[in-house]
């Protein structure tokens, strides 16, 4: 795989795992929707400050993005970051039932 579809692939997926559509990564990069298309398809070259604030709103490490190989230490990292994001969308309820199902499980 080319360098720029490494790195279109995996913006596609940090957006889609940000839950954001093309749209909403639009507006906050002030971008037109199109050119987040264009971006995930690797038919546009994203610069280096864009790469840095597509992770930023992502919440992703940029080295990632650029499609290098998290260590290990980083790539747990990146899943408490992933698992963070998913519990704050939910209710205070569901988090309640998530963390009784947590403890059940064995060690």
């Amino acid at each position: 795989m080319l360098d720029r579809e490494k790195i279109a692939s995996r913006l596609k997926e940090a957006r889609m795992l940000s839950g954001l559509s093309q749209a909403q990564a639009a507006v906050k990069m002030n971008l037109q929707r199109p050119a987040i298309s264009e971006i995930e398809a690797g038919n546009r070259k994203v610069s280096a400050e864009e790469l840095i604030q597509f992770g930023d709103i992502y919440r992703v490490n940029t080295t990632w993005l650029l499609g290098q190989e998290a260590t290990d230490d980083t790539e747990m990292n990146e899943e408490f970051k992933f698992a963070a994001r998913e519990l704050s969308k939910l209710s205070p309820e569901d988090v309640k039932k998530l963390f009784d199902v947590l403890k059940i499980l064995p060690k």
